[in-house]
C-alpha cells in the first residue's frame, strides 16, 4: 500500500507542480487610473466619481457582515469553526446579530463524532466559539445562488428561505465578507455547487453600481484563494480583499485535534481572528492586520488585492468599535498543518498511527486504499478529457503543467466550472477535483471552444456512479 500511495503521490506532483452600527468618518478615496480588464461578457462598472459620492460620517450609517463556510462533513471541521470565532470576533466589538448574516452547514455542534456536544473549538483546548450563533441559512440553504442573493440585498429571491435576511447596505455602510471553504482557479467551493470568479466580480460590481456600499472588506480563506481576484478585481470600485493564498497554492489546516480526529482552524483564519482578538482594532489599521497574518502564515503567500489604500481604515470600522479586554490565547508549537486538498487523506494516516488494535488498522488501511483508488479514478478521467481536446501532445502537456498566470476568458471558464460539476465530478461533494480545476482556466485561456469540450465532457463522464463523493 505505502509504494502504490509513493506512485499517487509522484503522480500528483506531475499534474500539480505547486502542489447597524455607527463608526468613525472616513474620507472618500480617490479612484485609481488603472483597471483591470474584464471578459466583455462582465458587466462594466463605473468609477467611484461617476457615482453619487457619499463620505461615511457619525449620521447613521451601518456596518454590516457576511461570514460564510461553503463545506460540511466532519472533517472539514475547520472552516465551520473559523467562521464561528468570526462571529464571535465580530459580536464582541458590538455588532448587531441583525446586521450579522451566517451561512454555515450547522453539522458539528451534534454530530456524532463530537466529544464535547453543543461545543466547537477553533484553538487547542478553546473556548466555545459556536454559542451565540446566528442560523440565518443552514443545511442545503448554503449554495452559491443564495449566497449572491444574500450578497446583493435580493430579499424577493430569499424569501422562506432561511431567516431571510440579505445585505441591506447602503452608501454610506462598511461591508465585511468572511468567506472560509475549499477553493481553486476562479472557484469557490459550496456543500453543493462551486461559486465561480465571473459569479463573485459580477455581484460585487452590481453592489459598486447600485451604490450599495461605501467600503467592503473581504477576507477569502480558501486554496488558490487569490485566483478570485488577481488581474479580474479593479481597483477603483472600493473593495479591499485579502487570501489566505496565492493563485496557484494550497491553504493549510492548523491545530490537529486528536481527540477530535480532525483540523480546529486554518492558519491564515486563525492568525487573522487571534489578532483581533488581541489587539486594540480601534487602532490597528487593516493593512497592519495583513502585514502580521500575512507574516506569521509561513504555509502560503497571504495576499491582498483591489483599492490597497483602503489598508489605512481601521480594522474596528469593519469588524466592529466596541472596545473589549485584549485576550491573548496560549501558544502552541507550531506544526505545518496540512494541504487543504489533503486533509481527508491525512486525518486518515493519523488515526492509522493511533490505532490500536488490528480490526481498527484494516478498517483505516481499507479506507486509504478506497480514497486513494478513487482519486486515481478522478484523475484518469480528468487526463481523457485533456488528451481528447488538446490540440497536440505539447499542448496537452502545456494545459496539465502550466499554470494559468491571467484570467480573461471569464464566460468560457464558467461554463466549464458548472459542465464539469455537472457531467463529471460536483466539485462542492469532491473537493480533490478542485487541485485539478486550473486545467479548465488554462483550456479557456488557450482559446478552446467551450462547447465542443463540454460535448467532449459529456461523452468521457457518461458513467453516473463517477459523480458520488470522491473525497
Amino acid at each position: 500500500m505505502k509504494a502504490q500511495f509513493a506512485l499517487v503521490c509522484v503522480a500528483l506532483a506531475l499534474l500539480s507542480p505547486v502542489s447597524p452600527f455607527l463608526f468613525k468618518p472616513t474620507t472618500t478615496q480617490k479612484p485609481r487610473t488603472t483597471t483591470p480588464q474584464h471578459h466583455t461578457t462582465t458587466p462594466q462598472h463605473q468609477t467611484t466619481s461617476q457615482r453619487k459620492t457619499t463620505t461615511a460620517g457619525p449620521g447613521g450609517e451601518k456596518l454590516w457582515a457576511l461570514l460564510v463556510a461553503g463545506s460540511n462533513y466532519w472533517y472539514n471541521y475547520r472552516h465551520q469553526a473559523d467562521v464561528c470565532h468570526a462571529y464571535q470576533v465580530l459580536h464582541a466589538h458590538g455588532i448587531p446579530d441583525e446586521n450579522i448574516i451566517v451561512m454555515m452547514y450547522d453539522d458539528l455542534a451534534n454530530n456524532d463524532q463530537n466529544p464535547t456536544k453543543g461545543v466547537i473549538i477553533n484553538h487547542p483546548n478553546g473556548s466555545d466559539v459556536y454559542k451565540g450563533v446566528p442560523k440565518d441559512y443552514v443545511g442545503k440553504d448554503v449554495t452559491p445562488e443564495n449566497f449572491i442573493n444574500v450578497l446583493t440585498g435580493n430579499k424577493e429571491a430569499m424569501k422562506n428561505i432561511g431567516s431571510g435576511k440579505v445585505l441591506e447596505s447602503g452608501p454610506n455602510d462598511h461591508v465585511f465578507v468572511n468567506f472560509v471553504d475549499h477553493g481553486a482557479t476562479g472557484i469557490l467551493g459550496f456543500p453543493e455547487g462551486e461559486l465561480t470568479v465571473k459569479q463573485l466580480n459580477d455581484a460585487l460590481l452590481k453592489l459598486h453600481n447600485e451604490n450599495r456600499y461605501n467600503k467592503l472588506v473581504l477576507y477569502i480563506e480558501a486554496c488558490e484563494a487569490g485566483s478570485m481576484f488577481r488581474n479580474v478585481l479593479p481597483d477603483d470600485i472600493d473593495i479591499f480583499a485579502t487570501t489566505a493564498s496565492d493563485y496557484d497554492e494550497s491553504s493549510y489546516a492548523c491545530y490537529y485535534d486528536a481527540a477530535r480526529s480532525t483540523y480546529l482552524g486554518d492558519w491564515y483564519s486563525v492568525n487573522w481572528m487571534e489578532d483581533s482578538d488581541k489587539e486594540d482594532i480601534e487602532k490597528e489599521t487593516l493593512q497592519k492586520q495583513f502585514e502580521i497574518t500575512k507574516n506569521i502564515t509561513t504555509t502560503s503567500h497571504v495576499k491582498e488585492y483591489g483599492d490597497l489604500s483602503i489598508g489605512n481604515l481601521v480594522v474596528g470600522q469593519f469588524q466592529g468599535e466596541k472596545a473589549v479586554p485584549s485576550k491573548t490565547l496560549p501558544k502552541v508549537p507550531f506544526k505545518r498543518g496540512a494541504p487543504s486538498w489533503e486533509v481527508p487523506l491525512d486525518i486518515l494516516y493519523k488515526r492509522l498511527a493511533a490505532a490500536t488494535t488490528e480490526q481498527e488498522k484494516q478498517d483505516l488501511h481499507a479506507q486509504i486504499d478506497d480514497m486513494i483508488e478513487k482519486r486515481g479514478h478522478m484523475e484518469t478521467i480528468v487526463k481523457k478529457i485533456v488528451t481528447r481536446v488538446a490540440l497536440s501532445r505539447e499542448h496537452e502537456e502545456r494545459l496539465v503543467l502550466a499554470r494559468p498566470q491571467k484570467m480573461t476568458q471569464l464566460e468560457c471558464h464558467h461554463k466549464l466550472v458548472k459542465a464539469f460539476s455537472r457531467h463529471c465530478f460536483d466539485f462542492g461533494k469532491n473537493t480533490y477535483a478542485m487541485k485539478h480545476a486550473y486545467i479548465l482556466a488554462n483550456i479557456c485561456e488557450d482559446g478552446l471552444d467551450a462547447d465542443d469540450v463540454i460535448r467532449t465532457m459529456r461523452q468521457v463522464c457518461k458513467v453516473k456512479t463517477i459523480t458520488e463523493s470522491i473525497i
